[in-house]
């Protein structure tokens, strides 16, 4: 597991699971890729949450661009990235996954995962109504399919 001390660069000598939990750890934005039904990419940063490397969630509009997109087409890509080192010597971790609005049946879990990661970085407990119809926010959520880190050579290699 990843230590408190640990960084992604220390991270990266135990392994590619290691690296993307640390990866994971140290950041609070992913990017989000997605595609509309038009094939138009976009890409965003949202704050996020995640459950170990298979389950990541974040609140969004569902007006927003993003939003829509999931809707028209659930296949998303995720990137977090060490955006502190120099080109050449940085991490990533990327995903692919299938994106949804949260379900109803689902919701109180996600929502826990959510408030767990914001109350662990300082920022309070959101409140469900704050999620759900009329409000303006919804919880959104990524399951992953295949995932990766760069390696010491820039090449990409699978997480388990």
């Amino acid at each position: 597991m990843v230590t408190e001390d640990e960084t992604p660069a220390d991270a990266a000598a135990s392994g590619p699971s290691e690296l993307a939990r640390a990866l994971v750890a140290e950041s609070s934005y992913l990017t989000l890729a997605t595609a509309g039904g038009d094939g138009i990419p976009w890409a965003c940063p949202v704050w996020f949450a995640a459950r170990d490397l298979d389950v990541f969630v974040w609140a969004s509009k569902p007006g927003a661009r993003h939003s829509r997109n999931i809707e028209e087409n659930s296949r998303v890509s995720l990137v977090i990235f060490d955006s502190s080192r120099p080109p050449g010597e940085g991490s990533a971790f990327y995903v692919a996954a299938a994106a949804e609005l949260v379900r109803e049946s689902a919701f109180a879990d996600a929502l826990a995962l959510y408030n767990a990661r914001s109350l662990d970085q300082g920022l309070g407990e959101w409140d469900p109504a704050r999620l759900r119809d009329p409000a303006r926010h919804r919880l959104y959520r990524a399951v992953a399919l295949e995932s990766f880190v760069l390696d010491d050579h820039d090449e990409r290699v699978k997480v388990s």
